[in-house]
């Protein structure tokens, strides 16, 4: 199926950034068949077949080395050419309720600039909705007219022209399959976080080993984190050491 569409204006664009994503990008690409006029994905050094996948489902293909989340999405929404964008990660999934809540907004052209949406956030195969994880809102879909994407390297986000609501249906976020994958994501991330960190001074302290023990207890016990059973517990564990570890590489930065 080509992801632009045959006549007509491109209505809606999808944009995706990617690096190593040939496990969870299918199923992203399978939920926007029908909805996206255009699939637009910007790739950083993947070493897979991320590529070779994202070419074969119809998307324009853009590679770029990566220096920063921010950068990288605004890279690919300067190569969409919709009227609306769908800002989608590749371990994201559009639910058939969503797809047709979008479907009827661009048709409709919206009131709104900007539509926040719910993420159900999966965990090793189990949807978490406790320990912080069951209100995840996001701002994805948007005019693309006056929109543009921070210059964050990490926590970026969309700023967009205008007033802004939330949409009824969800979307699936499954955001580590493995824990191998955990581990490498957050091995990942927790370099651009304390690469920032750095550069404004920070310097991991001793005392900061409380982070470990305390974001423990917040996700499992003040979040209820424990009721999602042994997902929760370990999401919770990996994240309170996410936590410490952007701090801990910050030891002996120069």
């Amino acid at each position: 199926m080509s992801a632009t569409a045959a006549s007509g204006p491109v209505r809606l664009s999808a944009v995706i950034i990617t690096r190593n994503e040939e496990a969870s990008l299918p199923a992203c690409l399978e939920s926007l068949r029908g909805l996206a006029d255009e699939i637009v994905l910007l790739d950083s050094d993947s070493t897979d077949r991320t590529v070779a996948i994202a070419r074969a489902a119809g998307a324009r293909v853009a590679t770029h080395r990566f220096s920063g989340f921010g950068e990288a999405k605004q890279r690919a929404l300067e190569m969409a050419t919709g009227l609306w964008v769908l800002s989608i990660d590749a371990d994201e999934v559009v639910t058939p309720a969503l797809a047709e809540e979008i479907r009827q907004l661009v048709a409709s052209e919206g009131k709104f600039s900007g539509y926040w949406v719910r993420r159900n956030v999966f965990f090793v195969g189990r949807r978490l909705r406790f320990g912080g994880m069951g209100s995840d809102w996001v701002l994805r879909l948007f005019c693309r007219s006056g929109a543009r994407f921070s210059q964050d390297r990490v926590h970026e986000h969309v700023e967009v022209r205008g007033r802004t609501a939330r949409l009824r249906s969800p979307l699936d976020h499954h955001a580590y399959r493995t824990l191998t994958e955990h581990v490498e994501k957050m091995n990942r991330y927790t370099d651009l976080q304390s690469a920032l960190k750095a550069e404004r001074g920070v310097r991991y302290r001793s005392w900061m080993w409380v982070r470990l023990p305390w974001e423990v207890f917040a996700r499992l016990v003040l979040r209820l984190g424990v009721l999602d059973g042994t997902p929760g517990v370990m999401f919770a564990t990996m994240s309170a050491y996410s936590a410490w570890l952007k701090y801990a590489k910050t030891w002996k930065a120069t």
